[in-house]
């Protein structure tokens, strides 16, 4: 397993920056959590309320860079530029290297950002750093069907549908089929 630089890093787009969360911005997560709870919920990304603490997010926040220096995930959070709150998340998680060199694509926004290109500018940035940066070869997102926004920014990042997973994942106390998606990296350096 690889070694990288825990060292911020900082993507910045025109009206989002992504980033991985550092101990300062605790308060501005659990805010993004609480104010979209019920709008998350419906996807499986809400927060338990006993993870809305302070307590816990400092210990998410030192994990995420440990995986991220361990080169097993690179969670992120977006925020947006103008006023530095947390818009959303956009998570790359089970890396894998070797033969695969891959990772999967998660990602949620405030129900205030929807519709205004938010989350395609941030994973826009994301997707680039995967592939420059981290060098994966490949990026798979899932969807449920009638999640009509995810399935629009995922066609206008240009993934490819691979398939349809009947009960896929569990949210909500129900197992729910998912569209499989994925993106390949035309540049990717052996």
């Amino acid at each position: 397993m690889s070694e990288r630089s825990a060292t911020p890093f900082l993507l910045e787009g025109t009206r989002v920056n992504v980033r991985l969360a550092e101990l300062g911005d605790v308060d501005a997560i659990i805010a993004f959590f609480t104010m979209n709870d019920a709008h998350l919920a419906r996807y499986g990304a809400a927060c338990a309320p006993e993870k809305l603490t302070r307590q816990h997010w400092l210990e998410q926040v030192e994990q995420s860079r440990s995986e991220f220096s361990r080169d097993v995930s690179c969670r992120t959070f977006i925020f947006r530029r103008d006023v530095g709150a947390v818009a959303g998340t956009a998570n790359l998680t089970q890396i894998a290297r070797g033969p695969f060199q891959a990772a999967y694509l998660g990602y949620s926004l405030a129900e205030s950002e929807q519709g205004k290109g938010v989350m395609h500018e941030a994973l826009t940035l994301l997707i680039r750093f995967a592939f420059a940066e981290l060098n994966l070869h490949r990026i798979m997102a899932n969807f449920i069907p009638s999640n009509d926004r995810s399935r629009a920014v995922l066609e206008r990042l240009k993934f490819t549908v691979e398939g349809r997973a009947r009960d896929y994942l569990r949210i909500n106390d129900a197992w729910h089929e998912h569209v499989l998606t994925s993106l390949t990296n035309p540049d990717w350096r052996p």
